[in-house]
């Protein structure tokens, strides 16, 4: 039976998909983790990865077609079939389509996010992405223990490809025993043929209190007790460290593309200066307590964000972009704000965009910045919400962080790095006494801003942030 690749959902909202590119053609012979094709959706353009071996036979959709979601766009012959008689038979495919992207006893391929919003990847691409680290399923005493390994999603839900458990079920192979080598720990038809072949199954080291289910009920007469071969796993107080190969998250991957494009596209220089934090420290603690029954705290990131905006006005190329013929500057003032975010959405960070920032006053900036870090971590923002910024700052201060570069986010000709109000001594008015300070580093993009603008950007910066009152206002 052909291998069935299907057009897949790769996000909540998708029912259609374009191939950009095909990276096979009939055939090729195919690995699984190839990347056989790049998909557009409605939110991203997607890597899309074969989970089995075998070879090309037809190319049912060309390249710029859209496509439903679930049709059938290629096939893919298994060793012991014939490609002429799997490609002759592709015709009625065509007319029926295929079912959804996971099913119909088809092969349905992975996605790879390597532009856009990785947060609103499907559950199926987190089904088929991230891989726990752990053994595979173990043999104790005659009965099966079930533990987590490569091949079981955090979820509990076994990653094995539909040939793959086609051909186990017809040899009674129990798929937990076995070690899947395919993308992210995906059990597919060479695992199997393996597991045939050498009639053995991967045994995991496991304490001997662990729980165990019996896959059939075995005989008093049968059944033998513990060996001294059997490997037990003995409590130490101190774990030693070990070699992992972890996945990379969609939005890693995401991360990994633009920095390198960033970086060696645009010429980055950096400026260093050190702001007096004590006048802003003393009003912020000073609103705070006013604010405080109005559930009201202001951040130092939040006077940052107000003060980076209004600095424009003084400053307008760094409320800029390059064309390359000729410079933009920007009407708007919109400001993004990077975010972190946590292991669990695949770690990385995002830009969430405050727009009119120069118009909005510091308790509506401290609202918004609050809802977009907190949806980022808990839901993922919307492309409208990353999209449009002017300028960016990025805030490493609440890490303990003194000073940092970072990497310009076009189309913006320049990102404010700024790190804690660290308490130290300083010289104020001729004498050494104790005081807040902040080190900012801008990154400028060298064909939009000249080293004495940049400067004077700072000068600008200091002035507000130094004389806090004029946020206010």
């Amino acid at each position: 039976m052909p291998i069935e690749i299907t057009m897949p959902r790769l996000s909540d909202t998708m029912e259609t998909g374009t191939i950009i590119k095909w990276n096979i053609a009939a055939g090729d012979v195919v690995a699984a983790g190839d990347v056989i094709a790049d998909i557009e959706t409605d939110k991203a353009t997607m890597e899309m990865q074969a989970f089995d071996d075998g070879t090309v036979a037809k190319i049912l959709v060309p390249e710029g077609q859209t496509t439903e979601v679930g049709t059938v766009i290629a096939l893919i012959a298994e060793d012991d079939e014939d490609i002429e008689q799997v490609a002759s038979g592709a015709l009625s495919s065509e007319v029926s389509g295929g079912g959804e992207a996971s099913g119909g006893g088809g092969e349905t391929v992975g996605a790879e996010v390597n532009t856009v919003s990785s947060s609103q990847a499907t559950e199926k691409a987190t089904t088929d992405t991230a891989a726990p680290v752990a053994t595979a399923s173990p043999v104790v005493n005659g009965h099966e223990v079930v533990a987590e390994s490569d091949s079981v999603s955090s979820d509990g839900k076994q990653r094995i490809s539909p040939v793959a458990r086609r051909l186990a079920d017809e040899h009674g192979l129990d798929v937990r025993s076995i070690e899947g080598s395919g993308p992210g720990g995906r059990i597919i038809k060479r695992d199997i043929k393996k597991a045939i072949e050498t009639g053995a199954e991967t045994v995991a080291a496991v304490p001997p209190s662990a729980i165990a289910t019996t896959k059939q009920e075995a005989s008093p007469k049968s059944a033998s007790p513990p060996t001294a071969a059997t490997p037990l796993v003995a409590a130490s107080p101190l774990s030693v460290m070990q070699d992992q190969i972890v996945p990379v998250s969609n939005i890693r991957q995401i991360i990994a593309k633009r920095l390198i494009e960033q970086k060696t596209t645009v010429p980055h220089y950096q400026v260093t200066c050190t702001f007096n934090m004590d006048p802003l420290m003393e009003l912020r603690k000073e609103l705070n307590t006013q604010l405080a029954s109005q559930q009201v705290k202001l951040s130092v990131n939040d006077f940052l964000i107000r003060g980076c905006a209004l600095a424009m006005y003084d400053n307008p190329y760094f409320n800029a972009s390059w064309l390359g013929e000729s410079i933009q500057i920007h009407g708007l003032i919109n400001i993004g704000m990077a975010i972190s975010l946590p292991p669990e959405r695949g770690g990385g960070l995002v830009v969430g965009v405050i727009r009119n920032a120069d118009q909005k006053s510091l308790r509506v900036i401290s609202a918004e910045a609050k809802y977009l870090a907190g949806k980022a971590r808990e839901k993922g923002l919307t492309l409208e919400e990353m999209s449009d910024s002017t300028f960016t700052i990025s805030n490493l201060g609440m890490f303990g962080v003194d000073h940092f570069t970072a990497i310009i986010n076009p189309p913006n000709s320049a990102i404010l790095a700024v790190g804690g109000a660290i308490q130290k001594p300083v010289v104020r008015d001729g004498t050494l006494t104790i005081g807040h300070e902040m080190s900012a580093t801008l990154s400028s993009d060298h064909r939009v801003i000249d080293g004495a603008m940049a400067a004077q950007y700072l000068l600008s910066m200091r002035q507000y942030i130094e004389n806090p009152a004029a946020l206010l206002v």
